[in-house]
């Protein structure tokens, strides 16, 4: 009688099984890599046991799952069930990555799970700039601001009586603080601490060679890092203009006005796109005596009818905005900063640079390595995150890609499979963007400048608030919804609006560009009705009647 084939127990906890039809899928999927013997997946305790000839990887067998949508780590001992970290699998590919921020962790959890061995390096503060320095603290300082505004007047003043809030700047930052590091340690550090495959280590890294990193850790000492492949993920940082006077001035970046205790009188904002923009309004609503210096005019960088109406919102709101406007010089001199002007000059006792953010790609030694970068020094990456050296991939504002978190993270991700063997492309041709102001600013796809400049035939049409029923009960028509239409086919390729809720109603424009739907399709679709993206339906019916001639929910 034949002796059975020796054989080896392996146990693996897995991750993203949703029913029990997943454990069939994933059985299926283990039983088909050459030297298994049986597998059993079991869904309630999420783990899987499978019995392989001895010379099966686990790496081979972590690959099957990941192949087919899961994750897959190897548990400390057979028969074990999944309690908590566990050691990482033997061998695997070596991916380090530099920077803690959405795009190096969103890739680190990636990669981890499709069965690498991740080493994660980071200088500063875990978890980059939308979490410490970006979109969460400025996000809740705006909605502070946006309720200080309301308490203060509002359309419905005759019959609720405004007040008048008292600031209490110290106690808003404290609140702001403490979600920061509430969130900086549930997204980020105990998530990095959850992956046994992932290494975390702390100080400068710089490229030694093409498959090495050089780590100056924190304690002084220095450590090499070798990997197969490599994830630039260091982010950007904010923009100083040559301004002549300016060095060794106490001035504001975005940074240091979002960590102020103090709300200044007066406040000078250099700049006129989203982070200018977005601080100009909230500081002005808790109090300051905001003056705003644009170079070109606001949100130069859309459609023209957005900034206009922007303009026209702070100008109501008492912001003094200077379109066309260049600072030539400034000067500190007693606690107050006198900047100079064509014809004038303005004084502040705060002065906020918000000129744009530049990549961290200055201290990695790319240079000796041919890594390409653009003329701001950012990183040049084609739709799969591969820089110009083949083992290496970038993802994130440090590269030329749009500076927004949830494009970081999508790149991040995309990125680590590709790392691990992976053909995964970032498609950006339906990219919502959002500016925080009141009313919001937001857009997808082209406007009509970009789609003339690249030879489209359009049709184009606004739709005012004042038709929006929604607005009307709000008393609050500020604002606008423009579609960009192929004039041929009517086939959605834009839309831009400003509206109390733009934010909401973009998602459903880019679902709308995506699914390639036309003017047509969007006129006849269902909307909800008093809500602000029936906006879109409205905006879209303009293409073939006045619907100022319609009953207030025709369909």
């Amino acid at each position: 009688m034949a002796a059975n084939p020796p054989s080896i127990a392996v146990d693996l906890a897995i991750g993203g099984m949703t029913c029990p039809s997943c454990a069939t899928h994933l059985q299926a999927a283990l039983a088909a890599v050459p030297g298994v013997q049986s597998a059993q997946v079991q869904y309630p305790v999420a783990r899987a046991r499978v019995q392989t000839d001895p010379q099966v990887a686990v790496s081979a067998l972590i690959a099957a799952v990941t192949g087919v949508g899961y994750t897959a780590r190897l548990q400390a001992e057979a028969g074990d069930a999944p309690s908590g970290p566990q050691p990482a699998a033997e061998g695997g590919l070596r991916v380090a990555i530099i920077g803690s921020g959405a795009a190096a962790v969103a890739a680190a959890i990636e990669a981890a799970g499709r069965g690498a061995r991740v080493t994660l390096v980071e200088r500063g503060t875990l978890g980059g700039t939308c979490v410490n320095v970006g979109c969460v603290p400025s996000k809740l300082f705006i909605r502070a601001a946006d309720i200080a505004h309301l308490r203060r007047t509002s359309a419905f003043d005759a019959g609720i009586s405004p007040c008048t809030p008292s600031i209490d700047r110290a106690r808003l930052l404290a609140q702001q603080q403490a979600l920061v590091e509430q969130l900086r340690a549930a997204k980020y550090q105990n998530v990095l601490a959850s992956h046994p495959a992932i290494t975390l280590l702390r100080g400068h890294a710089w490229f030694a060679d093409a498959q090495t990193l050089r780590v100056a850790l924190a304690d002084g000492s220095e450590q090499n890092v070798r990997f197969d492949r490599c994830l630039i993920a260091t982010g950007a940082r904010p923009a100083v203009a040559p301004l002549p006077g300016l060095d060794g001035t106490p001035y504001w970046t975005s940074t240091e006005a979002l960590a102020s205790a103090q709300i200044p009188p007066r406040l000078a904002v250099i700049g006129g796109s989203v982070i200018a923009v977005e601080l100009a309004q909230a500081f002005a609503r808790l109090g300051s005596r905001v003056t705003m210096l644009a170079r070109s005019t606001l949100l130069s960088a859309e459609d023209p009818a957005l900034g206009e109406v922007l303009a026209a919102v702070f100008a109501a709101e008492g912001i003094d905005v200077r379109l066309h406007t260049v600072a030539d010089h400034v000067r500190y001199d007693g606690g107050e900063f006198v900047l100079s002007i064509p014809g004038g000059e303005v004084r502040a006792d705060r002065l906020l640079l918000a000129t744009g953010r530049v990549p961290n790609t200055d201290a990695l030694g790319l240079e000796a390595l041919g890594v390409s970068r653009d003329a701001r020094g950012a990183i040049v990456v084609d739709d799969m995150l591969r820089t110009s050296v083949p083992q290496i991939y970038a993802a994130g504002d440090c590269t030329h890609l749009p500076q927004f978190v949830y494009v970081a993270a999508a790149a991040g991700t995309r990125a680590a499979r590709n790392m691990t063997g992976g053909q995964a492309r970032l498609d950006l041709s339906a990219m919502p963007a959002v500016v925080f102001t009141d009313p919001q600013v937001a857009s997808v796809g082209l406007s009509e400048a970009q789609a003339r400049h690249a030879g489209r035939a359009v049709d184009t049409r606004v739709l005012t608030l004042d038709n929006l029923p929604r607005a009307l009960v709000n008393f609050d028509t500020r604002g606008l919804v423009k579609i960009v239409a192929e004039a041929a086919s009517g086939r959605l390729l834009g839309v831009q609006a400003v509206a109390a809720q733009a934010g909401e109603l973009i998602q459903t424009a880019a679902l709308a560009l995506r699914a390639g739907m036309t003017v047509t399709d969007l006129a006849d679709a269902l909307f909800p009705y008093l809500t602000t993206v029936e906006a879109l339906k409205l905006a879209a019916q303009t293409f073939r009647r006045d619907v100022s001639q319609l009953s207030c929910c025709a369909g």
